[in-house]
């Protein structure tokens, strides 16, 4: 594998540089003084806030983008072989890394790293621990997979000792990270386009887990799947967070915002008492996570509270965008069934009248490969709006569409329709919701446009 040396910046291009990730790395080495230019499908805030920073960038994906000029060309697990960009690097023979791999070459130059996995809460237990790095004075590097406020971004380019970053498991991407400290939030049937099953995917945490050296730390939840297989026999030091575990939260409540008050408890000793400002009981798990993580670095107790108590969310989480017709208006990333459930939870600890659920399934083999589960998850709701399967990488929809969901939620007794198009939603909704009800938008496709056009007349209230 092409090694970079951080002392000598060359030229480097990006695939897809518009991504959350990918534009993260690329602003780190561009504040590193490494020239870099990069390509994607469309124009966005994060490739304008790269071109502001120096970098060139390319809208659409041509083989006259790559010259010899380039010396190193990254790309992510999503680019498919055939693109002309990566086979225009491979006949010039210039050295290619996968995003994983260069997140894996910059986390090594620093002593101490911190890498979050699980299927589902990376972000925001990222962006919980950003907090409370930030709170402990330790000036982290930090990439993160979305827009978190507090640091302007998705990437804070800190000093040269912590680093900070999501690990993830799509395409084994997370095997390409030697973290000193990694955490398993939950082991869940996800990228099934890649992945044979659970099963598979559980293997696959487990050689994460062998990746962290013998005088690092592994935090894992007590209810992770296959959790015995994952940490039997590992040579790092292991701390569980979660029910029965090293780091426990007792006299849990919620307030009218659905946002949580609990005990920390470590090794079941009271440490002080935390009020978190993000909804939902998931990140009362998230933040355990969070601050076991912090432990492990020699973090005190005031800094991990004042850092959780800190954080207010990060964009598209639960995210409040305003109202529509009297409704409140929610955005979430949420795309698979056990995100779901968990944001129509915290939906429900808020007072509310009908509970709209407007969502896009993402990609047709996670729909299809999850069907029932995602009816399962979305009948709570008390009327279920289906836009169109956003495709992403995928070009065969396997037989599949959003009716055949709509079918699936129907027979379970919650009221569902399918309607295509965001302005067909919008119009239906403005004919159907009364003040005081909830609109959800949720979906990790084009979905968040939605809450934006419903809300586009007037912000959103605190």
């Amino acid at each position: 594998m092409y090694q970079i040396d951080f002392q000598n910046p060359l030229p480097i291009h990006f695939i897809g540089i518009g991504g959350i990730s990918m534009s993260g790395l690329a602003e780190i080495l561009l504040r590193a003084g490494f020239p870099v230019s990069g390509s994607d499908a469309q124009a966005s805030s994060l490739t304008k806030r790269l071109e502001g920073l120096g970098a060139k960038i390319f809208i659409g994906h041509r083989a006259e983008n790559i010259n010899r000029s380039i010396g190193l060309v990254i790309y992510t697990a999503a680019i498919r072989g055939d693109n002309p960009e990566l086979a225009a690097a491979r006949e010039q023979n210039i050295p290619l890394l996968t995003r994983a791999e260069l997140l894996g070459e910059l986390m090594a130059n620093y002593p101490d790293s911190l890498a979050v996995a699980g299927t589902h809460g990376k972000t925001s237990t990222t962006s919980m621990l950003t907090h409370i790095l930030l709170e402990a004075g330790l000036d982290p590097t930090v990439s993160v997979g979305g827009i978190l406020p507090s640091i302007g971004g998705n990437i804070r380019v800190g000093g040269p000792k912590t680093f900070l970053a999501e690990a993830c498991e799509y395409k084994n991407s997370f095997l390409s990270l030697n973290p000193k400290i990694g955490i398993i939030l939950n082991v869940d049937a996800d990228h099934l386009d890649f992945f044979k099953d659970l099963d598979e995917i559980a293997v696959s945490f487990r050689k994460y887990a062998e990746r962290i050296p013998a005088d690092g730390t592994l935090v894992i939840s007590t209810q992770t799947s296959y959790l015995p297989m994952i940490t039997e026999g590992l040579s790092c030091r292991l701390v569980t967070f979660g029910p029965g575990g090293d780091f426990d939260a007792g006299e849990v409540s919620f307030d009218k915002c659905g946002f949580a008050a609990f005990t920390l408890l470590v090794s079941g000793i009271p440490k002080g008492r935390i009020r978190l400002h993000v909804p939902g009981a998931h990140n009362v798990q998230n933040a355990l996570a969070a601050a076991a993580a912090a432990n492990a670095l020699g973090i005190g107790t005031d800094a991990v509270i004042a850092g959780l108590e800190a954080y207010t969310g990060v964009d598209r989480r639960f995210q409040r965008k305003g109202t529509f017709r009297g409704a409140d208006v929610f955005d979430d990333y949420a795309h698979h069934p056990t995100e779901i459930a968990a944001t129509l939870a915290t939906a429900k600890l808020r007072p509310h009248g009908a509970l709209w659920v407007i969502f896009q399934p993402h990609t047709y083999s996670r729909t299809k490969a999850l069907l029932s589960d995602f009816a399962k998850a979305l009948a709570p709701a008390d009327h279920v709006i289906l836009a169109d399967i956003y495709a992403a990488r995928e070009k065969d929809d396997l037989g599949i569409s959003s009716d055949n969901l709509r079918e699936e939620i129907l027979a379970l007794g919650t009221d569902a329709l399918y309607i295509p198009s965001f302005e067909g939603i919008r119009d239906f909704l403005a004919a159907s919701v009364r003040p005081g009800d909830t609109i959800l938008t949720v979906g990790a496709g084009s979905i968040t446009s939605l809450s934006s056009l419903l809300t586009q007349d007037g912000p959103a209230a605190p």
